[in-house]
C-alpha cells in the first residue's frame, strides 16, 4: 500500500513540513509518486521513518541519523551506549535544576519581606547564605517546628526585626566578652548565655527544647554558614563556634539534671 504525505504525517505524529525537510535532506524520500505527481510512501519508507523518529527522540542530529541508516551495523551499539550515557547525565542535571527550583520557591515563600536597603539596615553584616537557607529548608521540610518558625519569621514586621537583631547583638557582645575573658564553656556564665540564646529562638521563632537547641548548636561547628547567622565572620574568633556549642550542650545537660532532681523530690 502507499500513503500520501498527509496520511503519513497524521499517523506518525509529525508535520508535512517535517516530511518535506527529510526528503530535501535525503533522509527519507518517498519511493513512489501518484499520477498527479504527489509523494507516496510505501511500507519500507514507513519502517525507515520509524527509525528516524526513534533516533530523533533520543536526540541524535540528522546527519548522524543518516549515517546510522546507511550502515546500521557501523558502531550503532557504541553510539547508542554513548547517547545513553549523555541522557543519564542530562537527567541528573535536570534533577539538580529541579532541586534548585524547589529550594528557590521555598526561600521565596519564607523570605523576610524587606527591601535590600531595609535588609542591610536591619541585619547589618549578619550573613544570610542562600545555599544554607535552602539546604535547611530541605533538611527540616517535614518538621513542624521549622514550618512554625518560618511562618513566624514571615509575619515579623521591620520593627520586629530591628528589636530581634538588637537583642541578638547585645547577647553576642556578652558571648564575645565571656569567650575573650576565658570563661569556661561549661561554667555558669556561658551556660546562662546558651539559655538566653535558646529563649531568644523560642521568643521570636519557635519552641526550642534543649534537645533541639543541641542540634542547632552542632550545626554551628559543622557548617560555618550556620554560625555566621549568629556571629558575623568579622566578629568571629578561632574556637568560638565550638565554645558556644559546648555551652549549649552543658546547658541542656543542666536542664536534664534539673528535671531529674525535680522528679526525685516528688
Amino acid at each position: 500500500m502507499s500513503y500520501s504525505v498527509g496520511q503519513v504525517a497524521a499517523f506518525a505524529g509529525v508535520t508535512v513540513r517535517t516530511l518535506h525537510h527529510y526528503d530535501k535532506a535525503g533522509l527519507l524520500s518517498p519511493s513512489d509518486r501518484s499520477r498527479a505527481g504527489y509523494r507516496l510512501y510505501g511500507e519500507a519508507d514507513l519502517v525507515r521513518l520509524q527509525q528516524i523518529l526513534f533516533y530523533r527522540e533520543l536526540g541524535f542530529p540528522l546527519d548522524e541519523i543518516a549515517s546510522l541508516l546507511e550502515d546500521p551495523q557501523a558502531n550503532a551499539l557504541e553510539r547508542l551506549q554513548d547517547r545513553l550515557r549523555r541522557l543519564n547525565e542530562e537527567i541528573a542535571r535536570l534533577r539538580r535544576l529541579a532541586e534548585v527550583a524547589e529550594r528557590a520557591i521555598e526561600v521565596q515563600r519564607t523570605g523576610v519581606p524587606l527591601t535590600p536597603e531595609e535588609r542591610f539596615e536591619v541585619f547589618g553584616d549578619v550573613a544570610f547564605d542562600l545555599s544554607y537557607a535552602t539546604e535547611a529548608e530541605l533538611k527540616w521540610a517535614h518538621s513542624d517546628g521549622q514550618r512554625k518558625a518560618m511562618a513566624r519569621a514571615d509575619a515579623h514586621t521591620k520593627e520586629d526585626w530591628r528589636r530581634l537583631m538588637g537583642e541578638a547583638a547585645a547577647w553576642r557582645a556578652e558571648l564575645l566578652a565571656a569567650f575573650d575573658e576565658g570563661e569556661p564553656s561549661c561554667g555558669g556564665r556561658a551556660m546562662d548565655l546558651a539559655e538566653e540564646h535558646r529563649l531568644h529562638i523560642a521568643r521570636w521563632f519557635t519552641s526550642c527544647p534543649p534537645d533541639m537547641h543541641r542540634r542547632i548548636a552542632d550545626d554551628f561547628v559543622a557548617d560555618p554558614r550556620a554560625f555566621a547567622l549568629v556571629v558575623p565572620p568579622s566578629q568571629q574568633r578561632p574556637g568560638l563556634a565550638a565554645y558556644l556549642c559546648k555551652a549549649v550542650h552543658a546547658n541542656a545537660a543542666r536542664h536534664a539534671g534539673d528535671r531529674t532532681d525535680a522528679e526525685e523530690s516528688r
